[in-house]
């Protein structure tokens, strides 16, 4: 075999995201772009603020001596560092500096970066579904795995359940909050109650387990609800972030790792961090990126636009008889499938050449992901389609 045992079982179960994306591509070729409405990915369609681009040509005119050059560390430049520090220390009341801050590529390879560090062979990372179906891929690159323990059936955190599924192995706890596929946001009063429950099952189990929290979608939130600062809640918190969602900017995988200030031995964790960066292969993160979002600390495009297409599709499909809980952040909806066999529901919406997600995919079967990150014409465009998928399926 051309390719290990391992990958090749990897890709027979993959990312059905990005297989939907494949096909929006292979239907647009056939009927048309504008007759084929694909929610399969999160990709924004907007373009990064008018300050990145002020910036990004500064610096083409007036390039800085170097900037192309390998950095003196590998946990990026002290200067971006210094300035994403100051960000969070703002809005979390700690006094994080430079060595509190990892610049990564992007939030994925913060997370692996993060295992890398945390995880020793057949550790355990605890996760809600649903949830990004990568986290599982990310922890077992790092010989860890992943424990993953259903949400309540409004996709709030079950901390009974976490509590059980909490074990000697367990290294980290993962939260995704705005989540995705969900849009749920988790509220200070359940996060502090998670933490009590962690510092409980450390005295009792004599272990130490992290809170790592996946935040590339903190910075676009509606109806005035308030993302808590993780790192203020958990003592032993992790944040891991990027700017794609946040400053439309997925291809340049540029985000960061954040370390609460107090946990115990936070240098040799920093440390853990950068050595882990470097030898899995990111080195650094992006050398102009780092000079560009140093800058852009708390700016997030789009938040307005996409609470209108939000609204625009979520009161369409709830008129039509779906059932949908209305996300707090990110761009994404997830209703409930009129079926159970939620794939089956996929193959049916295809006919409509509406391209949407099975939630089995996220570890929860029965629903299904839609990203709003289209223009409101593709919304509008295809509402007509949901009706028809719903009368199909006998919703009023």
């Amino acid at each position: 075999m051309a390719i290990s045992t391992k990958v090749q079982n990897a890709l027979s179960g993959s990312s059905m995201i990005r297989k939907m994306f494949e096909e929006g591509a292979r239907l647009s070729k056939i009927h048309g772009p504008d007759k084929v409405f694909d929610f399969s990915i999160g990709n924004p369609d907007l373009e990064p603020p008018e300050a990145f681009k002020n910036r990004l040509r500064d610096l083409a005119n007036n390039p800085i001596p170097g900037m192309h050059k390998y950095m003196s560390s590998n946990a990026g430049y002290p200067d971006t560092r210094k300035k994403v520090a100051a960000h969070l220390s703002g809005k979390s009341g700690l006094n994080l500096n430079e060595n509190h801050v990892v610049m990564t590529a992007g939030a994925g390879g913060g997370l692996n970066v993060v295992f890398k560090a945390l995880l020793n062979p057949g550790d355990e990372v605890i996760v809600s579904a649903p949830y990004f179906v990568e986290y599982g891929f990310y922890t077992d690159n790092h010989q860890g795995r992943l424990v993953a323990v259903r949400a309540k059936s409004d996709f709030q955190l079950d901390l009974e359940a976490i509590a059980r599924a909490i074990t000697p192995r367990t290294k980290a706890v993962l939260v995704n909050s705005p989540n995705n596929p969900t849009g749920v946001i988790y509220p200070e009063d359940t996060l502090r109650k998670l933490a009590a429950t962690l510092a409980q099952k450390e005295a009792g189990l004599g272990t130490e387990i992290y809170l790592v929290s996946d935040e590339p979608y903190a910075g676009l939130v509606y109806d005035g609800v308030i993302v808590p600062p993780i790192l203020k809640i958990f003592e032993r918190g992790i944040v891991v972030t990027s700017h794609s969602k946040d400053l439309a900017l997925p291809g340049e995988r540029i985000g960061y790792i954040a370390i609460n200030p107090n946990i115990p031995e936070a240098g040799i964790l920093f440390d853990g961090l950068v050595f882990a960066n470097r030898v899995l292969g990111f080195v650094n993160a992006p050398a102009l990126m780092q000079r560009l979002v140093a800058e852009l600390q708390g700016q997030v495009v789009g938040v307005a636009v996409y609470q209108e297409r939000r609204d625009l599709l979520y009161n369409h499909l709830i008129k039509i008889g779906f059932e949908v809980a209305k996300p707090q952040g990110a761009f994404y909806l997830f209703p409930k499938c009129p079926i159970q066999d939620d794939i089956a529901f996929k193959d049916a919406a295809l006919k409509y050449n509406l391209l949407l997600v099975p939630g089995s995919g996220f570890g929860a079967p029965g629903y299904f992901r839609l990203a709003y990150c289209v223009s409101k014409e593709v919304i509008v465009n295809s509402l007509p389609a949901f009706t028809a998928l719903a009368k199909e399926f006998g919703l009023s």
